[in-house]
Parts: C-alpha cells; structure tokens; sequence
C-alpha cells in the first residue's frame, strides 16, 4: 500500500522534493512505499518528475498511476530500470511547473462548478483538466435568460478576494448525511471510508483526492469559454500566466 502524502492537506500539494523507500519494481515502473506524486483520475492529469536512488542515478518519471493500493511510478523510455534496487531510499522531485498548473485548474474547475451551481442551479456531471484549460461539463444547458457575463464577474470576484482552500477528512455517513447542496454529480469512488473534502471558503465543499491551491488568488487570471449551440452544456477556461514569483 503507498501513502497518499500530498492528500493531507493544502499544504502538502506544495511539496517538490520528498523522500522514500522503493518497494517493488514492476516492469517499467517504481513503486513506493510513500509518495508526493499524483496518480491520474478524477480528471486530473499525474504528475511528472523524478527519482534519485543513493548511488546518484536518475530516473524520469513520466506517469503515475493506481494499481490496487499501490502507485505505479512510470519510467521514461531512456531510464534504466536497473539504476535502483527493492529496499533503496530515493529522492523524488515534482515537476513543479506542471503540478502548480494542475492545482490552478483544478481549484479554478471546484469555484467555477460551485458559482455555476449558485447562478443557475446546475451540477457538475464530468470535468477534465490539462495543456492551460478546464472544461465542465454541466447537466443541462444554461436557462435561457441566463447571463453568462454576471458568472465570469462573480467568479473574477470571488479570486480576488482571495478565499482560503482547506482540505478536510471525514467519515462518509456524515459526508451522507449533511444537508449541503452539492455542485457535482460525480459519485464517490465505491469502497471508500472516509471523504477527502476539498472546501473553498464561504463557496463550496466538494469531495476530491486532487492536488489544490491554499487560497482561490492563486488561480490567477483566466479566459472563459461560454456554452456554445454545439456544446450546449460545456463550460471551459483557459489560464493566463502565473503571477511572477509563484
């Protein structure tokens, strides 16, 4: 089974560098016994980066994903699977540029689904994230005397004035049981225990094992794409660049 570190808390999605024991090698992959590594699903991209075993060898890391309990480290075709050994301790470091990208989108994609849900009383059924832009995918057309223009500006607001991100772990029953509306349709994973909450301030609290920012400024400035008679039902965004010193 490896631990999930960056599900801890906002905090933890800020961690570049880490270290860990290697577990398992299976063909072309690493496995740990403890990760800052994203594993792809819930829309959301894996990260990339790499592993330092202690002779210095160094092996890229191109995708993360999920067998079981434990995290498939994928290895780049030019990495030499045998550089590092079941047992050795590794250094792992994030692709960081790729990983903050991923955290815009992903905490911008909760504020817009949540706003969506506000403005016009729609959930989220589907979001995908990558490559700078977030789609949505709402459960119906907007209504149609809806102003498209009112959400972007609510949404423009609300970054602005910079809401905390929390992340909060509770048991499901009482994730069931509170009465909150909810902005998404996705169901929770089957099996689960306990519910990962990801909480936007004064917003939203959505359940989600995803990597988010600490606050909603840090999204930063976006484009909106506004539903179109072709694809009556998608809301997307792109992002500006980073604020510098990000």
């Amino acid at each position: 089974m490896t631990e999930l570190l960056y599900q801890a808390d906002t905090d933890a999605a800020y961690v570049r560098e880490f270290t860990a024991r290697v577990t398992a090698l299976p063909p072309g992959a690493v496995v740990l016994d403890r990760t800052y590594f994203y594993a792809v699903g819930g829309g959301q991209p894996a990260d990339r980066g790499r592993l330092t075993g202690p002779t210095g060898a160094t092996v890229e890391i191109v995708d993360v994903g999920r067998s079981g309990g434990e995290v498939l480290h994928r290895l780049g075709r030019k990495s030499d699977p045998r550089a590092l050994k079941v047992g050795d301790e590794v250094r792992g470091a994030i692709d960081w540029d790729r990983r903050f990208e991923h955290m815009r989108l992903h905490s911008g994609q909760h504020l817009a689904s949540a706003l969506l849900f506000t403005a016009f009383g729609l959930r989220t059924d589907r979001a995908v994230l990558g490559k700078g832009a977030a789609l949505v995918e709402l459960e119906a057309p907007l209504p149609a005397d809806a102003s498209f223009d009112a959400f972007v500006a609510t949404f423009e607001r609300t970054v602005l004035e910079d809401h905390p991100i929390a992340v909060r772990h509770l048991p499901k029953a009482d994730y069931e049981a509170a009465p909150a509306p909810r902005s998404g349709r996705i169901p929770l994973p089957p099996g689960i225990e306990r519910v990962r909450l990801v909480e936007i301030e004064g917003c939203d609290a959505a359940p989600c094992g995803g990597t988010h920012l600490r606050r909603t400024g840090e999204i930063g400035a976006v484009r909106f794409q506004a539903p179109t008679p072709q694809a009556p039902t998608r809301v997307s965004f792109a992002l500006a660049p980073p604020t510098p010193g990000a």
